[in-house]
């Protein structure tokens, strides 16, 4: 006990280990679903799920290490969601990468984060985001993870609404009554899920559950409501006990050091085209990762009261050098990106406040490499709650917004909107910044934009028109 004290100050963050090892359990929790997904769409490259899970978890266990160990917060990284889709059907499906060359671009990617972290680049762009978009991004995250929570259980359902299908589905050689029924379709690209879903009312369930706890002010609420439903979706036959509790196979050979640049150069096309795709991926992952980051950082530490009286977070550069040790040591091993991940506030929602819980989140990653299937028992309608929860906790940042002040509100919405509604964190941050740098400009005040502002507008104008 005293050790971790001397290495946490858990007594003077104002927590304990029970509290801490509680959050822990808490954001592994609601991210363990990662030990899964990751695999599953990393193997549409070609890649062994087997060795990939290994990769996942290995990855996802040396970020909150570092975190916890440099950066003394609890955070937790893994690789990213979005991150990973880009990587499987942008860089290797449709632009024809080798995965071997997709994970050699991700570990320049992450080269390219620990020279910027080390000069101390990477958190000056951090802290030179206007105040705006700063105060806006836990808004947004509340939004962003609420509507993940409540899509993946099914209690809302996003498709690609009735028009669409439309236009996919109406043939070629009967098209006299397409107008009338793209005309007269609703669009319910975002509607309403099934209550007659057993997933989706125990999902309500323990969102009641939840709240009521927090309103008594019990520790541990969240962890003890996603128990709760993962014992009830059990004994209603809704879920089933894996048939083994180890993992079977254990060989990290099939992705470990693998990545190959030997096919990242088209001889068909010139040296100069063959330059500016990999330099587009590159910057991509690059960007993606770099503003999820700082976002989820800034977003996450305004809730747990980690940010100074400047809303500068200490430490930042060891949280982002944990990062990119994490993606560059993941692309070695054989996954994607690896990024911070918003599920670290069901943690700090859970009562976190040090690395020690960080820790224990790296521990579990550890132990399932070894226990995967134990993971799978865990469903959605236990963590979507959660995550809903967490969005409730981080809407207060909104009172902070000046919303009397147009210069800063209309970046700030922006920001806020362009979260939830393009599933991008970072998005959001580089609508917030582009329309802040040309309010700016047009309204006389430019003068006072930072230029690093500047440079980070015109990399995510870059990003943007370049797709």
């Amino acid at each position: 006990m005293r050790t971790l004290e001397k290495i946490f100050a858990l007594k003077s963050k104002g927590t304990t280990v029970k509290t801490e090892f509680i959050a822990g359990l808490t954001t592994f929790s609601t991210l363990s679903y990662v030990i899964f997904v990751i695999p599953g769409l990393l193997a549409k490259t070609g890649m062994d799920f087997e060795s990939v899970l290994i990769a996942t978890c290995l990855s996802a266990a040396i970020g909150p290490l570092l975190t916890g160990l440099l950066a003394n917060y609890p955070f937790a990284q893994a690789p990213g969601m979005g991150l990973t889709a880009y990587f499987v059907y942008s860089v290797v499906l449709q632009s024809g990468y080798s995965w071997q060359a997709a994970l050699f671009l991700v570990f320049c990617s992450g080269i390219i984060f620990m020279l910027l972290t080390a000069t101390g680049l990477r958190s000056k762009l951090a802290e030179g985001l206007p105040d705006c978009v700063l105060k806006a991004i836990p808004v947004g995250i509340g939004l962003f993870i609420t509507l993940i929570g409540m899509n993946n259980v099914g209690l809302i359902e996003i498709n690609q609404g009735p028009i669409i299908e439309i236009l996919l589905t109406t043939s070629e050689n009967n098209p006299a009554n397409l107008v009338d029924e793209v005309l007269n379709a609703p669009p319910q690209i975002v509607q309403m899920g099934s209550l007659s879903n057993p997933e989706v009312l125990l999902a309500i369930l323990g969102l009641l559950v939840m709240g009521i706890l927090i309103v008594k002010r019990v520790t541990g609420a969240i962890l003890i409501g996603i128990v709760m439903i993962t014992a009830l979706h059990l004994i209603l036959g809704y879920g089933s006990v894996p048939d083994r509790l180890f993992t079977e196979h254990l060989d990290l050979s099939p992705t470990f050091l693998q990545l190959d640049p030997s096919d990242l150069f088209d001889t068909n096309k010139s040296l100069v085209s063959n330059l500016l795709n990999v330099a587009t991926v590159v910057v991509a992952f690059t960007i993606v990762d770099l503003f999820d980051t700082i976002g989820t950082l800034y977003g996450t530490a305004d809730k747990g009261g980690f940010l100074n009286k400047h809303g500068k977070l200490p430490r930042l550069n060891r949280a982002l050098m944990a990062d990119a040790i994490a993606t560059t040591s993941g692309a070695l091993l054989g996954t994607s990106t690896t990024t911070t991940y918003i599920e670290s506030g069901s943690g700090v929602a859970a009562g976190g406040k040090t690395g020690l819980s960080s820790m224990v989140v790296a521990l579990l990653f550890v132990a399932f490499i070894f226990l995967s299937p134990v993971a799978s028992i865990i469903p959605a309608c236990a963590t979507s709650p959660a995550l809903i929860m967490v969005g409730v906790f981080m809407m207060g940042a909104v009172r902070k917004i000046d919303f009397e002040n147009w210069h800063l509100a209309i970046p700030a919405f922006l920001t806020i909107v362009v979260i939830p509604f393009t599933y991008s964190i970072a998005n959001g941050i580089g609508a917030g910044i582009i329309f802040y740098v040309l309010l700016s400009l047009f309204t006389g005040n430019g003068k006072k934009v930072n230029p690093l502002v500047y440079l980070i507008a015109v990399l995510f104008l870059f990003k943007f028109i370049a797709g």
